[in-house]
């Protein structure tokens, strides 16, 4: 990773883009550096992810509440203030929403498996 210098990050100012899940809609904001991304992410209500997302992610619950599904039909519920940590390759996760929620998800090359 290279050195990122003090920053500031006004989400007011990101653009949102709009991924259209199996249902529901999520929306990000992305602040993207050399082996880091940084996102605030919203999924609407009934949101399900179109995939299985095999990405290390730390996914820190702002807002609401949501599960992720593991690919062994295990599910992990997450609720605001509340945080999961998952490196990459080491799971097959998708996350789900009823009623919507939003997240901070940190996720780059740190994560990834030496």
């Amino acid at each position: 990773m290279s050195k990122i210098p003090f920053q500031t990050i006004d989400w007011s100012a990101i653009k949102k883009t709009e991924h259209i899940g199996e249902t529901g809609t999520s929306f990000w904001q992305t602040m993207q550096f050399p082996g880091l991304r940084i996102r605030l992410v919203e999924y609407s209500e009934g949101y399900l992810a179109d995939h299985w997302c095999q990405k290390g992610h730390i996914v820190h619950c702002l807002e609401g509440e949501f599960v992720s599904e593991l690919i062994s039909g295990e599910r992990i519920s997450l609720k605001k203030g509340e945080t999961y940590v998952v490196s990459d390759e080491l799971s097959s996760h998708r996350s789900m929403t009823e009623s919507g929620v939003k997240l901070l998800i940190v996720d780059g090359d740190f994560l990834k498996l030496e």
